[in-house]
């Protein structure tokens, strides 16, 4: 149910060409931002301001769909990849495609850099990718999505604690209104019909939103100064390292599977991985932590609309209500305070 793609542009030797990119990745240690482009001498002035403004919104607009997407595509390959299979199968696939892109100009991370990214890499990219896929095996694609809502109101907490940007008591509420959303969705029973199944789903949803969560902040200080495609790279191939105990079962799996579900399991490492966590990431370069995180909740929306499209499910009727309080939760903590006239 995670899209991972995006450069933190804090050192600009030289600008890069990239034709029609799928979105802003960063190629060694340029930006897009940097890309030149052919212009009229009077409109020179105004034209970096306007591609500074409309790249991180791109970046942001193509995660999302491609996050989306993602959730329904666990949900289709549920009966032919178990959860650890499915998720070394994503990330070693988005590894390759990202350590081709960033070896060519890599820069060497310093000291206090690697451990977050092994920690990025161990949390994002390993857990949150297995509770994703084994919660999407007890519940549907469009309640998946909705549980991890509650992840913007987590790093809007996490983020005043460990990034110093405010928690008010608005983003109190928030947060309480979220936890309450999940706890409706939890007894909606979407998914399998069994309740105790339907439970540990909508649990281990939540497991990876803190997660997610957690992951966030611990890569925001590693933005300013690394290659957006560089940590993006380097946390994928952590998580597919650990998650090489189930290669012999993927080996299996994949043997098994029908070609089409092997070709699902590529677009998931190329697409929502690859693509979609460096977009992110470039995203989070340029907007604080907890405003970027709050942009997703549009993505139940789009998930529930594929999901009903090309699996033919929806969420209960009670997952509904708990996803719409989550989302006023959402709302409300992402509010910010409105300035007091001077005296």
């Amino acid at each position: 149910m995670a899209c991972n793609l995006p450069d933190s542009g804090s050192i600009r030797p030289q600008s890069v060409t990239w034709p029609k990119p799928a979105c802003p990745v960063s190629v060694g240690s340029s930006s897009l931002a940097d890309v030149t482009t052919t212009q009229d001498p009077g409109q020179a002035a105004a034209r970096p301001t306007t591609t500074r403004t409309w790249l991180p919104v791109a970046a942001v607009a193509t995660t999302l769909v491609l996050w989306a997407s993602a959730f329904v595509a666990i949900r289709h390959l549920g009966d032919d990849f178990s959860a650890g299979p499915l998720a070394l199968g994503r990330n070693a696939v988005g590894a390759l495609a990202l350590l081709a892109l960033a070896l060519p100009r890599f820069r060497r991370p310093g000291p206090g850099q690697w451990w977050r990214l092994v920690v990025i890499g161990l949390l994002w990219y390993a857990v949150y990718n297995v509770a994703l896929n084994e919660g999407e095996q007890h519940v549907d694609a469009g309640t998946a999505s909705l549980v991890l809502q509650s992840a913007p109101v987590m790093v809007a907490l996490l983020a005043a604690v460990f990034l110093g940007e405010r928690f008010t008591a608005t983003k109190a509420v928030g947060l309480a209104l979220a936890i309450a959303g999940v706890g409706l969705i939890s007894t909606s029973g979407s998914g399998s019909g069994d309740p105790g199944s339907d439970l540990l789903g909508v649990l281990l949803c939540a497991l990876a939103a803190l997660v997610y969560a957690v992951s966030l902040i611990v890569q925001k200080p590693l933005m300013a100064t690394l290659p957006a495609v560089e940590v993006t790279a380097v946390a994928c191939a952590v998580g597919a390292v650990a998650c090489l105990p189930w290669a012999g079962r993927l080996v299996d799996e994949a043997a098994a599977a029908p070609t089409s579900s092997v070709l699902w399991m590529v677009y998931l490492g190329l697409f929502p991985t690859a693509i979609g966590f460096t977009c992110y990431a470039y995203a989070l370069n340029h907007m604080p932590a907890s405003n970027l995180a709050v942009t997703t909740y549009l993505i139940p929306v789009i998930t529930i609309v594929m999901a009903w499209l090309l699996l033919d499910e929806t969420p209960a009727s009670l997952a509904y209500v708990g996803g719409v309080v989550t989302l006023v939760g959402v709302s409300i903590a992402r509010r910010r305070p409105r300035a007091v006239p001077a005296a």
